[in-house]
């Protein structure tokens, strides 16, 4: 939707300095993370999102850190021990966000799978799946837990017995034999610890370190990239020493607009459904049940905000086709819950929300989406029109656990191309609210007590839980208004909140908010309460009544884009109209 307003102030620091050393194309978590890692190295960095930060694939994760215990079967022995490493850090330098998550793997034989495990460890993943029995399971939770000696931060595994199983998970299939339990980790607000990364990456830079969401890099044009507001239509040409691809799935389409080599990825579709089910919840026993469905594919079933989200599917993905969940996976999700819990019911109307993504993976042929490797690589090209000195580094996979590594990775690449030293490593940096959190009770009662700034202490734990101690400047800004009140659809969310958000982060539509600045769209509150969060944010944004009517119909659209046939909240919505670049789903740079 094109504007009369003022120029974006993110699209005008680019127009005023049209150069950069570093500029990276994608506002994923690696895109992110990267940003982060180079500002604190000095670089003077610009990145560009086509749609908001955190859109594309980092916004459809399964909400998980983990080490990944089924890639052992696939021999990648490197990538689980990195990625067991970097929970354990996480852990600590995230505590806001990441948090242990107890996991328990229901198991229903005892030696199946034995034999043909070495066949598709020495073939990668060739030959027909096969359920994995319990002393399969338990050869490769010893190598997990493992990884985690010197600096664990997890318990190690314990197996439980029929007896025990059903004691603990009553609600479980009767033909389970035995239960495997091990600890990973939980990733409550995937697209708010982005965020974080973003914000650190931003302070660490100063006027050095510029990022804008809904900026396209449009092509190359004589060495130079040419940057298009998504918003306006208006376009620069940039410059940069390095140009540092990180659109995720997208990143052979983006190569394209660059004159890059356009053969790198393969990214497989994983779609996942969040319930409101009490019953399903409750059988969880707060724990995620991870295990293998009878196609041969990883599924789960993860207790979260008081909802329950169960994932994910595997499936070949054409970029340029529409990302959804379809009916046709919500019945497998069906049957894979009827296959642990058999005695819940389920049905579409407990879903209060559905999502889809991509995942970054490399092309791989004929080999079966579920044992294609979860690692990653930096492949380097020219950018066309730069007479070879202008390099562009794509990054092909990568997943959240590993942002971390991933970025210093990248970063290192990036500093050899410019001849340039490492100034500190990002491990054991804490991320934004990450910073000064109280990790026991007695500390978090203290800090409630000291940040209140006379606020009740049940909102300013709700604030803590939300943006871990970024929550003070949320509270500031609570404080301050006159008009603060609680949503009636959401009434855990304030209007004051909103405004905040929407002023301090990025905010260009609705969408942005309903999505990945909150909760709402994830338990199922957001399209109840789009209506009053546009007319609470519309004077911070600067929004007269026609665009606050559009944005609450595009963000509505955004909501609900990954079901098959979106349908309208109220009868005076159905014209709903896709507008923002949120409510569509094509060449999203994340």
């Amino acid at each position: 939707m094109t504007t009369d307003a003022a120029p974006r102030r993110s699209w005008q620091q680019l127009v005023d300095r049209p150069h950069a050393e570093v500029l990276i194309v994608g506002g994923g978590i690696n895109g992110l993370a990267t940003f982060r890692d180079l500002a604190m190295q000095g670089i003077d960095v610009a990145l560009v999102e086509r749609d908001d930060f955190v859109s594309g694939a980092s916004a459809a994760s399964s909400h998980m850190i983990h080490g990944g215990i089924r890639y052992l079967e696939n021999g990648e022995f490197r990538l689980v021990h990195e990625a067991v490493v970097e929970r354990n850090g996480l852990l600590q330098i995230a505590p806001h966000y990441v948090r242990p998550l107890q996991t328990t793997i229901p198991i229903s034989s005892t030696f199946s799978g034995i034999l043909s495990a070495p066949f598709r460890f020495l073939r990668h993943g060739a030959g027909r799946p096969k359920e994995r029995g319990a002393v399969l399971i338990k050869i490769g939770l010893v190598i997990y837990d493992s990884f985690s000696r010197g600096g664990g931060q997890v318990a190690r595994h314990a197996f439980h017995g029929r007896t025990q199983s059903r004691r603990i998970l009553p609600e479980l299939n009767p033909s389970t034999r035995y239960t495997a339990s091990y600890w990973d980790a939980s990733l409550h607000d995937p697209e708010r610890l982005a965020l974080d990364v973003l914000q650190d990456g931003v302070t660490a830079g100063r006027d050095r370190a510029r990022a804008a969401n809904y900026v396209a890099a449009v092509e190359a044009r004589d060495g130079a990239v040419l940057l298009q507001d998504a918003e306006t239509g208006a376009q620069v040409e940039f410059t940069a020493s390095v140009v540092v691809n990180a659109s995720g799935p997208w990143t052979d389409l983006t190569n394209a607009d660059l004159g890059a080599p356009t053969h790198y990825m393969g990214g497989t579709k994983g779609s996942h459904i969040v319930l409101d089910n009490p019953a399903l919840l409750a059988a969880t026993g707060g724990r995620e049940i991870f295990f293998e469905h009878s196609d041969g594919r990883i599924v789960l079933i993860y207790p979260l905000k008081g909802r329950v989200l169960v994932g994910t599917t595997d499936l070949e993905h054409d970029m340029r086709d529409e990302i959804i969940c379809t009916d046709a996976e919500v019945d497998y999700f069906f049957e894979l819950i009827g296959h642990v819990f058999p005695r819940i019911e389920v049905d579409r109307e407990q879903i209060v929300y559905r999502f889809s993504g991509v995942r970054p993976l490399p092309g791989h042929g004929d080999l079966a989406p579920g044992f294609v490797s979860r690692d990653y690589r930096v492949e380097s090209s020219p950018l066309t029109g730069s007479d070879g000195r202008v390099p562009v580094l794509s990054l092909v996979g990568g997943k959240w656990t590993t942002f971390r590594a991933l970025a210093e990775n990248l970063s290192d690449r990036v500093l050899e191309a410019l001849g340039a030293d490492r100034r500190q490593s990002t491990a054991g940096v804490q991320i934004g609210g990450g910073i000064g959190y109280p990790t026991t009770d007695r500390r978090r009662a203290r800090w409630v007590n000291d940040n209140a700034q006379g606020l009740p202490a049940e909102r300013v734990a709700v604030l803590l839980d939300r943006y871990g101690t970024r929550a003070t400047e949320v509270i500031t800004a609570i404080v301050a208004d006159a008009d603060d009140a609680p949503l009636s659809a959401a009434p855990t969310y304030s209007t004051a909140e909103l405004r905040h958000l929407a002023r301090a982060e990025n905010v260009v539509h609705l969408a942005d908010l309903l999505l990945r600045r909150t909760s709402l769209a994830f338990t199922g509150e957001a399209v109840s309460a789009a209506a009053q969060i546009a007319d609470a944010v519309a004077p911070a944004l600067g929004w007269d009544a026609p665009r606050v009517a559009h944005e609450v119909q595009a963000g509505i659209a955004a909501v609900r884009r990954a079901e098959p046939h979106p349908v309208s909240a109220r009868s005076d919505e159905t014209d709903a109209e896709p507008a923002s670049a949120d409510a569509g789903t094509a060449h999203a740079e994340s």
